[in-house]
């Protein structure tokens, strides 16, 4: 009897140790990745700002707009988004002189590069966009003018616009001087002919002594 509690004892005590060792070589299990954010890239939409021409008196500027999609195309809230304007020649400043802003999307998606100021610089320019949400990444540049022109008026005009208040501007002098010279293949004004008087001599007539 003492034999066999015995051996009991010798079984359990083989026994935690054997688990113990089975614990120590245990093969450990396979990391577990995060999990992988729904869509596989994203999308930069610029909804304000491209083309803009921004008035360097005034110091007006199209502060740019931009909206971030999936590849469902549907809006991204929260991505952080970087606007960093050239570090030299023709571009800009952003709230206490920096060459760079950070900011977030907001439920729609989108972001806006608040409080930017054009410089001195007349010329064209590009700002970069870089857009980071949950490990995914994306870029866009956006193209920018500043000019000394009164025609780019507070808030700063598109191009395009410009460039059509440009085309009728010289529609305008064209009218004018086509006008003043009588339109080139027209003959020129002539002035109206001055009457003139004509004299014709009459009969004499001889009488006789009274």
């Amino acid at each position: 009897m003492k034999n066999t509690s015995r051996m009991s004892h010798c079984s359990r005590i083989l026994a935690a140790s054997l688990a113990v060792w089975i614990g120590i070589v245990t093969v450990p299990q396979p990391f577990q990745a995060q999990e992988t954010p729904s869509g596989s890239q994203l999308r930069i939409v610029i909804l304000e700002g491209e083309g803009a021409i921004n008035n360097i008196r005034q110091r007006t500027a199209r502060e740019p707009i931009v909206q971030v999609e999936d590849e469902n195309r549907k809006p991204v809230a929260g991505a952080m988004v970087l606007f960093t304007l050239p570090d030299s020649g023709a571009g800009g400043v952003f709230p206490n002189g920096s060459k760079s802003l950070i900011t977030y999307t907001d439920p729609k998606g989108q972001a806006k590069a608040n409080g930017l100021k054009p410089n001195s610089i007349a010329g064209a320019y590009q700002i970069t966009v870089n857009v980071t949400s949950q490990g995914l990444k994306a870029s866009a540049v956006i193209g920018q003018t500043n000019v000394l022109t009164a025609a780019a008026v507070a808030g700063g005009i598109s191009g395009k616009l410009l460039a059509i208040i440009a085309i009728a501007g010289g529609a305008a002098a064209a009218g004018a001087i086509a006008a003043t010279s009588g339109g080139g293949n027209s003959p020129a004004a002539q002035p109206a002919p001055v009457p003139t008087a004509t004299v014709t001599a009459g009969t004499p007539s001889v009488g006789g002594p009274n």
